[in-house]
């Protein structure tokens, strides 16, 4: 059971009724971080992951004294202060050099974990390729090729891309996309497996950015251009998010449509309503005023035909 928190002021309730699961959930943002020990391939990288994830990201350049598998405590208050349910971890060791630490977080509580180690011979960062870059805020294309990411039991690959899919997805709030926005593609690629279990299969992550030119023809001609950065990972180290709290954490909120009452829709699509009157009194009804329909006119002409009768009924006085 997730722990309940009382407000105590009308700000605080304010600050969680913000926080509060939605039936349609805030783009989520991440957040970037160094450790103590950070090699100059893990600075690179993590600045090059900054620029793609902007505008929903935020960066530390600080260094900071953290073991996430073994003490995730600091990157829990980080994550509860900042707002943010994604983070990258930059470390490096002598055990577990150029290391990323992508993690996930459930009401500011450590979810999942994923080490992906970087090989440093192949790293190529954005400002290495020349040519135009895409625009900040659109979002990608996705494209993951390997049989291993396939895998039912859910292991390293699979966790590495649903990690990157949050990670790279952006601000997904909107239905409708603009074919004009999507100007690049990220492109994920697992090794196959080989025979020896000991050697796991690299993950290969470049990036393409998409440019059409005239064929001829109705479809125009695609291009693709890569753009950097250039990445190669080794999976490491992995913490599997306990069932109970990804249960809770997989929850989707039941929106209830308001069925509207005597509105119905034909087969031609047009909206019909229905309205229902109570009994009128058409004795009170407002008609067209008109002189010659007003009351007191025909209550006159009533009087004037009733008076010769009424003066042929007295008799006549004789002279005298």
């Amino acid at each position: 059971m997730l722990r309940q928190i009382k407000p105590r002021n009308a700000r605080s309730k304010r600050a969680l009724e913000k926080k509060a699961p939605k039936a349609v959930e805030n783009p989520k943002t991440a957040l970037f971080l160094r450790g103590t020990t950070c090699s100059q391939v893990v600075q690179d990288a993590l600045t090059d992951l900054y620029s793609l994830r902007q505008p929903l990201a935020k960066k530390f350049t600080k260094k900071n004294a953290i073991h996430p598998f073994e003490d995730p405590a600091s990157l829990e208050f980080f994550s509860e202060k900042n707002d943010t349910s994604l983070i990258v971890f930059g470390s490096t060791s002598k055990k577990r050099p150029h290391t990323l630490t992508l993690a996930r977080t459930f009401a500011s509580k450590i979810l999942d974990m994923l080490e992906l180690h970087i090989d440093p011979e192949s790293y190529r960062r954005i400002a290495q390729f020349k040519g135009r870059k895409f625009a900040v805020g659109l979002r990608p294309m996705l494209l993951f090729s390997g049989t291993a990411f396939d895998s039912p039991v859910a292991n390293e690959y699979t966790m590495a891309k649903s990690m990157l899919i949050d990670l790279f997805k952006g601000d997904t709030s909107g239905d409708k996309i603009d074919v004009e926005g999507l100007q690049y593609i990220v492109s994920v690629t697992a090794e196959e497996p080989v025979g020896d279990d000991s050697v796991k299969p690299a993950i290969h992550l470049r990036i393409y950015l998409i440019s059409t030119k005239r064929s001829g023809q109705r479809l125009p001609r695609v291009e693709v251009e890569e753009m950097g950065p250039r990445m190669d990972f080794r999976v490491g180290r992995m913490q599997e998010p306990d069932e109970a709290v990804l249960k809770e954490a997989m929850k989707t909120a039941k929106v209830e449509e308001k069925v509207k009452k005597n509105v119905t829709t034909d087969t031609m699509g047009d909206k019909i309503g229905r309205i229902h009157l109570g009994r009128q009194d058409l004795s009170e009804l407002q008609t067209r005023k008109m002189k010659g329909l007003k009351r007191s006119r025909d209550l006159e002409d009533e009087e004037m035909g009733d008076a010769p009768a009424a003066e042929e009924d007295t008799p006549k006085r004789s002279k005298k």
